[in-house]
This record gives structure tokens, sequence and C-alpha cells, in this order.
């Protein structure tokens, strides 16, 4: 599925060194529907992406990772896409592993497929994997959805089950929220491994020890909403 029935959601904030190289492999690769969301960079980023004829959508503010990925996905049902693949601007996705991670979709597998960097984690610093597992764990506690690698921002969803996300976080919480969105509309739920491309700039877009923390708090507070409803 390499047409106009996939959408590829691309979230970016202030990543102008790595934004052309990101969608001109994805271009090079057969993708066609290609959704860049400027989350407020004060950069470069919207110029260099508009340049490369995507479907350029805009923040004015930095709203966070959530925002993003809340916007794009809403911009990719409107344009009636079946498929859509989120993929982070940073460079650490391969889209080689994207036919991989639709796959059990177009089979009717799974609803929702997580791109896992756990289940092979080659190259992974011990200190990323470290952090993988303690948000795993915390998601599997708060919403019991267990999955090797809820931080993975490499999924893909069917135009259905995209439709079925409340996303209501707009920071890097919303990963662990998206986990707890399929285990609410009871979605099928696969994984598959992926390689990411880690370089000094990509582990520099990770979570620090206190975005954690704060990451933490905000996923408490989401559980307490979630009560609540």
């Amino acid at each position: 599925m390499k047409d106009k029935r996939l959408a590829i959601v691309i979230p970016a904030y202030n990543e102008e060194r790595t934004i052309i190289e990101v969608i001109r492999g994805l271009k090079q690769h057969g993708f066609v529907t290609l959704i860049v969301v400027d989350d407020g960079s004060s950069d470069r980023t919207a110029e260099l992406a508009r340049q490369e004829g995507v479907i350029l959508l805009r923040h004015i503010i930095n709203r966070g990772l959530g925002g993003a990925l809340g916007t794009g996905i809403v911009a990719a049902l409107r344009l009636g896409a079946e498929a859509i693949v989120t993929f982070d601007a940073d460079g650490q996705h391969d889209p080689d592993d994207i036919d991989r991670l639709i796959e059990p979709l177009v089979k009717g597998e799974a609803d929702v497929v997580i791109g896992s960097r756990m289940l092979e984690p080659t190259g992974m610093p011990y200190a990323r994997r470290l952090a993988n597992w303690s948000a795993n764990i915390v998601t599997y506690l708060l919403f019991r959805g267990w999955t090797t690698d809820s931080q993975s921002g490499l999924r893909a969803f069917s135009g259905r089950a995209a439709a079925q996300l409340q996303i209501m976080t707009n920071g890097m919480e919303v990963s662990s929220e998206i986990i707890a969105e399929t285990v609410k509309n009871r979605l099928k739920r696969k994984e598959v491994p992926v390689q990411a491309v880690y370089t000094d700039y990509s582990l520099s877009k990770g979570q620090s020890f206190k975005v954690g923390l704060r990451t933490l708090k905000k996923l408490i507070l989401a559980k307490v909403r979630r009560l609540a409803l």
C-alpha cells in the first residue's frame, strides 16, 4: 500500500537538520501522502518541508507531540486515508520498516501495529532500554496495556482504528495514551520488530530523566481524568 490510501504523519518541532532527509527518504520508497505537522518551530522546519511539496500543517505555538499527532491524524482521516503511519522527523526511523508495519493491517490481523525497537534491540543504548522498559511497566500498571515498546514513534493504524482514538494529552505522554486507547476500544494490537537509526542527534531528542518524571506525572493525571469520564 503505497498510494493515497496510506498517509504518513510526521510531527516536527525544530527539525531543520533532518526534515528534508526524512521526507526524501519516504518519497524514494514510494510513499505519496506525507503530512508534516510543524509544531510551532522557531527554525526553518516549515519552510524546508513546504519546499519538498508535502502537506504542511502548522501550529502557531508549540503544543507538544500529542498535539501534533492529533492534528496529523485528523487531517489524514479527512483525506480519506485507510491506513495511517506515524513517523518521527529526527531521522531515527527507517522507511524500509513501513511495509512490515502495515502488512498486519492489510491482512486484517491487527487494527494497530507498534514498531518495537525492543524486540531486536541491536545498537540500542542501555540507558534507553532501561527507560523504555520503565515506561512499559508504568503504561501497563496505569492502563493495562502491555507492549514491549510503549514509547515507539513508529506506529500504524487502520483508518477505522484511528477514528476511534481520543487523544487528550499534548506532550510525550501521548505514546502511552495511544496504548490506553487501544485497550479502551478493544482494538487488535500487534508488534513488529523495527530498527532505530541512532545518532547523537536522534538520541538528544529522547526523554531525559527530568522529562520522564514530568511525563509520569501527566500520565497519572490522564489516568485520573479517564476514571472520571
